[in-house]
């Protein structure tokens, strides 16, 4: 077998949450034009078709799903329908999430629960789910979104939920990843840096200068810049890699 070889993922087939726009539909991109049939699921079903259709104009096999990822019974929804399609889930990649900005001490009740629902809770309940269809199989890769904040604490912006959430989907999916290792499934997860996409897009104009100056790289992420480690982690290549969190950040959290 050939290094690129290693990277193919011909005949694999893979769920992508979050895959409506963004972050997540460039993954939903990247592990197409790798070789997977790839289903997407969005809380919107219309970007979801999007991309799915995308997918399908340029040769691949896609569906497209609704799905509120803060359900349990949602998650397991769209891996059965998966795996009712296409006969198994081998690459789960889970990018739903939001962020609001607050300060800390101004932070409601309602505001925290909706981001750590989101981020936290919706990591737990789709991974929940695709791990259980893998381990049943006895092999799978999930790769789960996480950030450089769940690392440190990101300036200007004020976001401490947001923070916490991603911390949790770290160490969260470290857990998974130790718990299954055993049995064929790896988990780990992609920590981008600040990357321009919808959700960074209400604050990008006022906060891109203090961005870039401490970037070294001196530039924003694309969200491009994630499909060689999506599909690094989701492929053979990355065949001992568990447990791992992969940063993107252009250099911003070596400073």
């Amino acid at each position: 077998m050939s290094i690129l070889d290693l990277f193919s993922l011909d005949g694999k087939t893979a769920l992508v949450v979050g895959g409506g726009r963004g972050i997540g539909a460039s993954l939903a991109r990247a592990l197409a034009e790798a070789g997977a049939h790839v289903a997407v699921a969005d809380i919107d079903r219309s970007t979801a078709g999007e991309t799915a259709e995308t997918l399908r104009a340029a040769g691949g096999d896609s569906l497209a799903m609704q799905v509120d990822v803060t359900s349990g019974t949602e998650a397991d929804r769209i891996v059965n329908e998966v795996v009712s399609a296409w006969g198994k889930l081998d690459i789960a990649v889970n990018s739903a999430g939001i962020s609001i900005q607050s300060r800390a001490e101004e932070m409601t009740e309602e505001v925290w629960d909706r981001v750590v629902n989101v981020n936290l809770k919706g990591i737990y309940a789709c991974t929940r789910a695709e791990g259980e269809a893998m381990l049943a199989a006895g092999t799978g890769s999930i790769v789960n979104v996480a950030s450089i904040s769940g690392q440190i604490v990101n300036r200007p912006q004020r976001h401490a939920q947001y923070n916490a959430a991603k911390a949790g989907v770290i160490q969260y999916s470290r857990t998974c990843a130790a718990e299954w290792a055993d049995r064929g499934v790896r988990v780990n997860t992609i920590s981008p840096g600040h990357t321009v996409s919808p959700m960074t897009a209400p604050t990008v104009d006022e906060m891109e200068p203090t961005w870039v100056s401490n970037t070294p790289m001196g530039r924003l992420g694309q969200p491009e810049d994630l499909q060689g480690a999506v599909v690094y982690l989701a492929s053979a290549a990355s065949s001992y890699v568990t447990g791992h969190d992969l940063v993107v950040d252009g250099g911003y959290t070596i400073w």
